[in-house]
């Protein structure tokens, strides 16, 4: 009976549980989901870092790929960090083959805004030779398996896979002019802030739910995605439309991301730690 209920009536359906303070999958209305962290430079072998990060159901790869290139004319002393989002119809049926759909295109540049606007890494960190030489990281995150919150386990992973990149040493050799590359010299990149997003699901207008699956997404007046780094910094504030949000509620939102940055920052330290003593 409450599966029909369910499939006829979703919105009604959720409306009684969240008026007893829960969710159909049983946690409260301000409970995350668990995120695990799988954390190797082996398991993509072709690049340079990367991190599997799983949030509830929600399944995002990220690899990291480096490259030499020139620095462009008007930033002759910076890198280059270009990400990109995959939602293949591979990991949920509401997304289509071909071209990137709208949702992958938007969670595409929230990443990219999220790096400028985190200062994650300093692209000057990534120039070799001034006007010469500089690294070029190409951040390909794809997912495997959707279940909503896709902004939250993307940040996660970008972060984790950052933090797993080993470049090797590269000198320009000055008689020839030519990039000469030590594989036996590596070291990891500078991560100079930790960014970690924090998204809501908006029900009703008022009721604010964190870590919302799929099925809270499609049902929710509005998300909002809260950005904040190591010193309680806030990084960004994503939010594509919907209900408006109160003064009040974007600064529990606020509260409720720093709190959950701290959560986030221990479990990717404990990660790696593990990692680097085997």
């Amino acid at each position: 009976l409450f599966i029909c209920f369910r499939m006829v009536e979703p919105l009604e359906y959720y409306r009684r549980f969240l008026k007893e303070n829960c969710r159909p999958d049983g946690r409260e209305l301000g409970e995350f989901r668990a995120t695990t962290h799988f954390l190797s430079s082996g398991s993509i072998t072709t690049a340079d870092g990367s991190a599997l990060v799983k949030l509830g159901n929600t399944t995002v790869i990220c690899g990291v790929k480096a490259e030499l290139a020139a620095p462009a004319v008007d930033s002759a002393n910076k890198g280059y960090i270009v990400p990109n989002v995959e939602l293949p119809s591979l990991c949920s049926t509401r997304f289509r083959s071909g071209p990137p759909g709208e949702e992958a295109q938007a969670a595409s540049q929230f990443i990219a805004d999220v790096i400028e606007n985190s200062q994650i890494i300093a692209k000057e960190d990534l120039c070799i030779a001034t006007g010469k030489l500089a690294w070029v990281l190409y951040c390909d995150i794809i997912c495997l398996d959707y279940d909503g919150n896709i902004l939250d386990a993307s940040t996660f992973a970008l972060l984790a896979a950052l933090k797993n990149v080993q470049l090797p040493l590269v000198t320009i050799n000055e008689e020839t002019g030519l990039p000469e590359v030590n594989l036996k010299q590596k070291s990891p990149l500078i991560i100079r802030k930790h960014p970690v997003a924090t998204s809501f699901a908006i029900f009703d207008d008022t009721l604010l739910i964190v870590d919302p699956t799929g099925e809270e997404e499609d049902l929710a007046t509005g998300t909002v995605t809260v950005v904040t780094d190591d010193e309680d910094r806030l990084c960004s504030v994503h939010k594509p439309g919907g209900s408006p949000l109160t003064g009040a509620k974007l600064q529990d939102c606020i509260t409720r991301a720093i709190t959950r940055h701290k959560e986030v920052k221990k479990l990717i330290d404990k990660v790696i730690k593990s990692i680097k003593s085997k």
